[in-house]
């Protein structure tokens, strides 16, 4: 064989293989980094906004801003009908879906790893009608960021879209065949199905609730509209519906009402 064939057919796959390899391990390193270090000062500013974080103390705010570095880190971000998605918008649905799931073993919602930016309300081919938000089983999270900001914004309405969104991503990740399945202790969710069951039996019976109409529409949405109430709304949740309230305090081990520095109304993030 000619020197040169031989350099050929030895020396460049050589060069290919090694090049692929340092590819991927460089890859592997960017992620773990990514993973592992602590949030950047530039995001911690923007955490700032966050009203759930503020009322945190030091040891809690270290924790919640290592699960928003982290969750940052799983996640595809995808811009939709505009140019990018900035950092506040990647930090603050983030910080959402960590307030939801602050009292539970770090949950990263992983089955859910594209979280869909619009700029506004957004029309869906699908069921043609126009969206804030949702959730698709195969695996993104949408959110349209005015209808987020403007849910905490207001933080009393019993309106999230954030914290909506996210907790049909959690519901379903409770129930997916991953690691992270049983997300819930097994009491506390047998609990919250009995409850479940009990209220939607009240709303038959024509018993006025104070939870919008919304939250009967279906089973899968009665979970999210809680959600909102109990974050926004502890208070009457609490007077209106005790059982119900306790049982979802359970679900997620936190109680905004007993929160010594627990969330009150917060000036708009703007």
């Amino acid at each position: 064989m000619e020197p040169m064939v031989f350099y050929v057919f030895m020396i460049v796959p050589f060069f290919v293989v090694a090049g692929l390899v340092f590819y991927g391990y460089s890859h592997i390193f960017f992620f773990l980094f990514s993973y592992l270090r602590p949030l950047s000062a530039e995001r911690r500013k923007i955490l700032e906004k966050f009203p759930y974080y503020r009322k945190l103390s030091l040891k809690q705010k270290h924790v919640f801003e290592n699960r928003v570095q982290r969750f940052i880190s799983l996640k595809e971000f995808i811009p939709k009908q505009m140019d990018e998605v900035t950092r506040e918008m990647k930090v603050l649905i983030s910080a959402s879906a960590v307030q939801l799931t602050f009292g539970l073993p770090e949950v990263q919602l992983a089955d859910f790893d594209k979280i869909l930016i619009y700029p506004k309300k957004y029309f869906s081919r699908i069921n043609r009608r126009y969206h804030t938000g949702e959730v698709n089983p195969r695996g993104f999270i949408v959110i349209a960021w005015d209808a987020f900001i403007e849910g905490y914004n207001n933080p009393t309405d019993g309106q999230n879209v954030g914290l909506h969104e996210m907790a049909h991503a959690l519901s379903l990740e409770n129930i997916k065949s991953n690691y992270e399945e049983n997300i819930f202790d097994k009491e506390a969710y047998e609990n919250w199905k009995k409850v479940t069951e009990d209220e939607f039996k009240k709303n038959k019976r024509g018993l006025k609730s104070f939870l919008r109409n919304y939250a009967f529409h279906d089973k899968e949405e009665f979970f999210p509209v809680c959600i909102e109430y109990f974050f926004e709304r502890p208070e009457e949740f609490k007077e209106e519906r005790p059982e119900l309230y306790e049982a979802l305090c359970r679900l997620l081990n936190q109680d905004p009402l007993k929160k010594t520095d627990r969330i009150l109304k917060e000036a708009a993030i703007y």
